[in-house]
């Protein structure tokens, strides 16, 4: 993976991310999320009991964004990505708890199952190194700078 979309993306806690009902309907939710940049992996918490969760059950194909956790208007930076969650019992989630919790320590006392979302493409956009500069990655391709 591209270095600095790596950097971005283990700087930063929080995602949201848009997954598709069978009704053909998008549902988007927030979440804080530990990345494993050897393998491409974010890590996220949530309960199975969520409408979120339910919908990627059927369909585990999911879009997102990654803001700074601290804007700076003059200089844009952010995420756009597409993964997939992976089904529990993949070898890629082995140590998905393990990892969250390393950097979520506290969401030890809140209930709920950690997911495993595998990066397929990500879109870079930082414009503190110049208005439009973009880095793309794809699990298929390699780096491509803009």
């Amino acid at each position: 993976m591209n270095e600095r979309i790596a950097e971005f993306l283990q700087q930063q806690t929080c995602s949201a991310l848009c997954c598709v009902g069978s009704d053909g309907l998008p549902w988007c939710f927030s979440c804080y999320y530990a990345f494993d940049p050897e393998n491409g992996l974010l890590y996220f918490k949530s309960s199975a009991q969520t409408k979120h969760a339910q919908i990627m059950l059927g369909n585990p194909l999911v879009a997102g964004t990654i803001l700074p956790d601290k804007l700076n208007k003059l200089q844009s930076r952010g995420i756009q990505y597409q993964g997939i969650i992976l089904p529990p019992g993949h070898p890629l989630t082995q140590h998905a708890s393990s990892f969250y919790y390393k950097k979520h320590p506290v969401a030890r006392a809140i209930p709920g199952d950690i997911y495993t979302l595998q990066l397929n493409t990500v879109k870079f956009t930082d414009n503190s190194l110049g208005f439009g500069k973009k880095f793309t990655w794809s699990r298929e391709q390699t780096v491509i700078d803009e």
